[in-house]
Parts: structure tokens; C-alpha cells; sequence
């Protein structure tokens, strides 16, 4: 077994006493962490130790991202302008269907690597292109090529979910991965809040097979209060639930949340340029839900939650503002702190996901494990307040170290095991085929939508005519106008 030590760093352990050690070793035995050091206690480095040096570096959990379509990956960058209308239009109604299982297997492939190189050791796909069994097992085994933590969130947007979970084929799928110790498993599907709440059947699968629901809730013009309540009077809301978004739900949902034990996965950068609603966190903070975080798709955004953090930050702390000042009155003090969404991105996933063995450095637990360092960015110093480094000032090039399960699988700045060139002739594959599926034309429009026409304000302070000979020789002089 690997024996790594991590030594002088600051430490981050996240844990219920918010402990930060400064110059602090962190020591990892196989695949737990077997000691966390005292500030300036140099822990005893059995023989064969890898020895890191963190100093100047922050050493912290490896970070959980609990919503991201993974599959989406190999067309990174193609909605960038899109609403959530153009994403559904695209994928769920349109073009999603021509996804091979090639294709699934070559976006899971590099968005589990990008995982790892940005130090998110945990991903939850949320895999809604299953439209087959054999989808799902090419998604299933690209997660399983790379050393990361993995959950497959089986979904299909091209069917209702009473449909895909009531196939026999798709039921032993499930049955098989469910007792697979390498891959985590969810299922993945919406509730539209039809009364007659067709969705009961996939809940019931869930249950029978022990397994959480994760589902997109409260997202403007797809799924409500309706949705929430169907689920709370039939007995499906339970601790394992994750409610992705919940950014357009009433009170009344929050409470159900709250009461039942649930979970939301607030993806920021998504929920405040697609068009779900505005991100939630001031009112998950109002009725005590817990929080993760998550990046949605890289469709459209960066697929780290350092970009998360604190676009989260930046969000809750304008809302606050912007109440305030409507209110003649004046913010003094920030209610959400980095250390808080430092918190959602690590321990958040952990509980959302029922892992209390992960989210914080603390002896006997699961060693996922990020150095967070670059000597070469003047970025990196004064080391001052660490959580608000990690919250403001890193990046995904900041990420020095990444153990996950014990090992190292990012190591100074480079992945460990990745054969780049491959999945990038993989992806490059896939997008041959969109392109050449779509035709140029369709692949052209389907980036570049129509912007609609803007309005110009009437500005009563526009120069009609120059008072004097003298102004115009000057505008002319200084912009060239005779």
C-alpha cells in the first residue's frame, strides 16, 4: 500500500471544529488518512513514504461536484450563448438522440479527467444520454478507466423515467452496478408535476434498489412546486434525495426539503446565465438545507468549482445588496462566507452523497486529498486568510496534488496515467460525427443563435449642434472630423 505525507502546508481539514492548521503534515496509509499533524508538528515518515512538500501550499479535501452532465463534455464550449431553451431544444428535443454510445463514452472520459485535473475528486454524471443499455455501459466504463470517484446518475431524456426503469434490460444494468465497489450509483429524472404522477414507478425502482434520486427541481417553465409536492404526499422524499437547482420553488417546497432530510446542488453559473432562476442560497440558508455545489455542463461553463465558489459568492452577496438597497438601507456585514461555500464544495458533497467518510481531513477517513500550490504564480503568496484564497484567488492551474483513495493521480501540475493524445483523438472523433450529422449548417446555427433586437434608450443630453465654431474645431481636432 501507498504511504504519502504532505508536508508543511497549511491544512484545511474541514472538519466540525474548522480547524486550520498552519505548517501542517497530513499523512496518508493506504487509502485513509491515518494522522493529521499539530501546527509545526512534523509527523514521522515511515520508510518508502512519498514525501510532497506543501509548504506555502494549502492542503484540503478533495472537492465534490453532485450534478454534472458529463456527456456534454465533447461539445465543451458549444452553448456558450444558449438559454435553457436552446439547451433543451438541442438535447432533448432535436439533436440528443444521434449521441453514439462512442460518444457518451468519449465525453465521460474527458470530463472525468478534467475532474481530477481541476482537484474535484468526487463527480456525480448526472447521465441523462443513457437512450440504450449499451449508453450506459460505455458511460459506466469511461468512468471506470480513470482514478477518480465516480456516481452514475442513470437517466433518459429521450424517454419517460417509467418507461427506461421499468426495461428489463436497463433493471438488470442497474442491479449489476449497484454492488460494483468502484463506480456510485443514483437515479437520475425530472418530476413535471403531472397529477397523475407517472413518475411513482421509477421512484418505487429507486426504492427497491436502495438507491438515491437526484432530479432537477424548481426550474423556471419545467419543474415546480407541483413536482415537490407530489413527491412529499407519496412518500418519496427521503435523506438520499439531491434537488438540483431548487431556484423557483415557494416556501412551502423549501420547508418539504427541509423536513424530510433532503439536499440541493446549486449550480450557480448555470442557474444565473441559462435562465433556471436565480441561485437559491439565501433561501436554502433561510430554512437550514443542506448545500453542495456542482458546474452543471461544459456545454457552457468551466468544469471546476473554483469558478462555483465564487460565482456563488458573487451572486448571494449581490442579491443581499440589492434587497438592502431597495430598502434604503446598507449591507455592513456578509451573511455567506468563503469559508462557507469552501465547505459546500467539499463536506456539502459528502453528505449530499451519504459519505461521511469523505469532505474532511480527519484520521480513519477516505484519503481524497488536494495540494493546492504554484511557486511559479506570484497568485500563491501572501498565503493570509486560506479560505478565501481557495474561494477567490485559485484556479484549476493551482492544483498541484490530487490523491484520491490513496493515490496520487495529479502530481506536480500533471496528470498522473492520462494519455491525453487519446482522449482527445476520441472527442475529436465525436464531434466529426455531430458535425457531419447535423451538416454544417445546422451545426453553425445550433452555436451561433439569433441575438434578439435590442432597445436604445432616447438620451436627452445628446449634442444636436455645436455652440461655436470654436467646439467643432476642437471635436475635430480630436477625432478627425472636418
Amino acid at each position: 500500500m501507498t504511504t504519502v505525507l504532505l508536508r508543511g502546508g497549511t491544512v484545511l481539514t474541514m472538519d466540525d471544529q474548522h480547524t486550520v492548521v498552519q505548517d501542517g503534515d497530513v499523512l496518508v496509509d493506504g487509502d485513509r488518512i491515518a494522522a493529521v499533524g499539530q501546527p509545526g508538528q512534523r509527523l514521522d515518515a515511515p520508510e518508502g513514504t512519498q514525501v510532497v512538500d506543501a509548504s506555502g501550499g494549502i492542503v484540503m479535501p478533495g472537492m465534490i461536484d453532485t450534478h454534472r452532465h458529463m456527456w456534454q463534455t465533447a461539445m465543451r464550449a458549444y452553448g456558450a450563448d444558449w438559454t435553457l431553451t436552446q439547451y433543451f431544444v438541442w438535447y432533448y428535443l432535436e439533436h440528443g438522440k444521434i449521441f453514439r454510445p462512442e460518444d457518451i463514452h468519449a465525453g465521460n472520459l474527458t470530463s472525468a479527467w478534467e475532474s481530477l485535473e481541476a482537484g474535484v475528486t468526487t463527480t456525480v454524471d448526472w447521465s441523462h444520454g443513457l437512450q440504450s443499455v449499451d449508453h450506459a455501459e460505455a458511460a459506466a466504463d469511461a468512468l471506470k478507466a480513470v482514478p477518480g470517484r465516480f456516481v452514475l446518475a442513470y437517466g433518459n431524456i429521450q424517454a419517460g423515467p417509467w418507461e427506461w426503469s421499468a426495461d428489463p434490460s436497463v433493471r438488470a444494468f442497474l442491479e449489476r452496478l449497484r454492488d460494483d465497489e468502484q463506480l456510485g450509483l443514483q437515479l437520475a429524472f425530472d418530476v413535471t408535476g403531472d397529477p397523475a404522477f407517472p413518475e411513482r414507478s421509477a421512484f418505487e425502482v429507486a426504492r427497491e434498489l436502495g438507491l438515491g434520486v437526484t432530479t432537477h427541481a424548481g426550474v423556471w417553465g419545467a419543474t415546480n412546486d407541483n413536482g415537490i409536492k407530489l413527491m412529499h404526499e407519496n412518500g418519496f422524499m427521503t435523506p438520499q434525495n439531491i434537488y438540483v437547482h431548487a431556484a423557483t420553488l415557494t416556501t412551502d417546497s423549501y420547508q418539504r426539503i427541509a423536513a424530510t432530510g433532503g439536499s440541493i446542488s446549486v449550480s450557480t453559473e448555470s442557474e444565473q446565465s441559462a435562465g433556471q432562476g436565480y441561485p437559491p442560497t439565501w433561501q436554502v440558508r433561510r430554512h437550514n438545507i443542506p448545500v453542495s455545489l456542482s458546474m452543471d455542463t461544459s456545454v457552457w461553463w468551466s468544469g471546476d468549482l473554483f469558478s462555483a465558489m465564487r460565482t456563488t459568492l458573487g451572486a448571494d452577496r449581490a442579491r443581499e445588496h440589492l434587497e438592502a438597497h431597495m430598502k434604503g438601507e446598507t449591507v455592513t456585514h456578509s451573511h455567506l462566507r468563503a469559508e462557507h461555500v469552501v465547505d459546500w464544495a467539499t463536506r456539502g458533497g459528502a453528505r449530499a452523497l451519504g459519505r461521511d467518510d469523505l469532505g474532511s481531513l480527519e484520521p480513519g477517513k477516505k484519503a481524497d486529498v488536494i495540494l493546492i500550490k504554484n511557486d511559479a504564480s506570484p497568485v500563491s503568496f501572501p498565503l493570509i486568510n486560506p479560505y478565501g484564497q481557495v474561494a477567490f484567488q485559485a484556479q484549476r492551474g493551482d492544483v498541484h496534488t490530487v490523491i484520491v483513495d490513496g493515490r496520487i493521480v495529479k502530481q506536480d501540475h500533471q496528470l498522473v496515467g492520462c494519455d491525453l493524445p487519446a482522449v482527445r483523438r476520441e472527442v475529436e472523433a465525436t464531434v466529426d460525427h455531430l458535425r457531419s450529422a447535423l451538416g454544417e449548417d445546422a451545426w453553425r446555427s445550433g452555436m451561433n443563435p439569433e441575438l434578439p433586437e435590442g432597445e436604445v434608450l432616447d438620451n436627452p443630453y445628446q449634442y444636436t449642434a455645436y455652440k461655436s465654431d470654436s467646439t467643432r474645431e476642437a471635436r475635430g481636432t480630436i477625432f478627425g472630423e472636418p
